[in-house]
């Protein structure tokens, strides 16, 4: 007997459960199967979210002559096999080559493709479940349209857990099977938006908890919590999902939520990468908090430098002190800006040479050629300043700096302001 994913497989779209961003009566998926004009396409989500279904119902609807690989166990003798059929009666139409997990093609064996799929002679639909953008070749990419499929709600995978037991009922005689609605949404909550993971477990609990003595089947949660593997999160570190992830953690902080920010913190702590969490949280002291707080970062490489020398998992402890500093400590960006300000003046401006009293004149001759000349030394000044230009003629009036709208920014500007409209030369 088949899987009970594969029994309940839908053969038209409209018994697809999610994906209504792109498989909904009028959007793109559902346009093109109309039209019959199946361009190249390549399916990108998690396992379990119909990528192979979908492929399977849009092959089912043309002529032509359909061929299966699985990247990760084929080889080029296997394309080249599925290209030397285009000479056959059998593909006259030409063939539709479904790819699955694309990435683990490489160059030569993408590029093979290329040619047939330039002339209309092959159809590619490949699924994949890493960033198409990080993996597939860039001539595949510019040849095909790319879907992204999203982790199932929910309520979809109950709806579709509902469907299958109404299969699964069927197959029995003389026996109903009873469900709690509470084991189907458990079941759905721990799938991670996987509908197959969700469906396996509940093939497992129907057929392995026993009749009772009028011979039903009766599934509370606690046979589904059995029959239900953990959540795993999912996390690859050198994947989409780890640089995601960073985003979200950065972006959490930025926007002085804690509560966000340890959620993310937990989903890094949970992939194990500890150089990667400790790097950020020093980049987000700097960038994001920066001179409204310039002590954060000593205190943040105080606790990363523990979090280093402590490992995992008491490792957890300064990271998330670290994490909830930054996170409700004051904001800044002031620092990044006048710094990429100022890259980027290098690259739109010839600023001719600098200022002849600012350059270095410690070696015999330098007084000759002028350096060091009518340099004044503030701390010869009142208040430890003196007016003197300090730019290249060429952005002499440039200010790369803007002081931050936070209270240690302003204190600062406005000390400054008092120095320098009062200064006498």
């Amino acid at each position: 007997m088949k899987p009970l994913p594969d029994r309940i497989r839908p053969e038209k779209f409209e018994d697809v459960f999610g994906q209504e961003h792109i498989l909904g009566e009028g959007k793109i998926l559902h346009r093109i199967l109309k039209s019959k004009m199946i361009p190249n396409m390549i399916f990108y989500g998690p396992p379990g979210t119909g990528k192979t279904t979908v492929a399977n119902i849009i092959a089912s609807k043309t002529n032509k002559k359909l061929y299966k690989l699985n990247a990760t166990t084929a080889s080029l003798s296997d394309v080249k096999e599925v290209i030397e059929s285009l000479n056959t009666l059998m593909a006259r139409d030409g063939v539709l080559l479904y790819l699955d997990e694309i990435q683990n093609f490489n160059k030569k064996q993408q590029q093979s493709l290329l040619q047939f799929m330039e002339n209309g002679s092959i159809t590619l639909i490949a699924s994949t479940t890493e960033n198409p953008y990080f993996y597939v070749y860039n001539a595949i990419l510019s040849r095909s349209i790319i879907f992204e499929f999203k982790p199932l709600k929910n309520e979809d995978i109950v709806k579709a857990m509902k469907r299958a037991l109404e299969i699964v009922q069927s197959e029995f005689e003389n026996t109903v099977i009873n469900i709690e609605e509470e084991a189907l949404e458990y079941s759905a909550n721990v799938s991670g938006g996987d509908i197959r993971k969700a469906l396996n477990s509940l093939e497992i609990a129907i057929f392995s908890t026993p009749k009772d003595e009028d011979g039903n089947i009766n599934v509370d949660i606690n046979i589904m919590k059995e029959c239900t593997q953990k959540n795993i999160f999912k996390y690859d570190k050198n994947g989409d999902n780890h640089y995601d992830i960073l985003s979200a953690f950065q972006k959490s902080i930025r926007g002085s939520d804690p509560d966000a920010a340890s959620l993310y913190l937990a989903m890094l702590i949970k992939g194990g990468d500890l150089k990667s969490i400790c790097r950020r949280l020093l980049v987000i002291a700097a960038e994001d908090i920066g001179l409204a707080y310039p002590q954060a970062i000593s205190i943040v490489k105080a606790c990363t430098d523990a979090a280093l020398e402590i490992g995992f998992p008491e490792a957890r402890i300064p990271l998330s002190e670290a994490t909830i500093l930054l996170a409700t400590a004051p904001k800044s960006n002031s620092a990044i800006k006048a710094i990429d300000a100022a890259l980027s003046e290098l690259d739109t401006t010839n600023l001719g040479e600098l200022p002849v009293y600012l350059r270095d004149g410690h070696y015999e001759g330098a007084k000759a050629l002028g350096r060091m000349q009518n340099y004044k030394y503030p701390y010869a000044y009142k208040n430890n300043y003196v007016k003197q230009q300090y730019l290249p003629d060429k952005v002499k009036d440039k200010k790369y700096y803007i002081y931050g709208e936070n209270k240690l920014e302003q204190a600062s500007k406005n000390y400054w302001d008092r120095i320098k409209g009062t200064n006498n030369e």
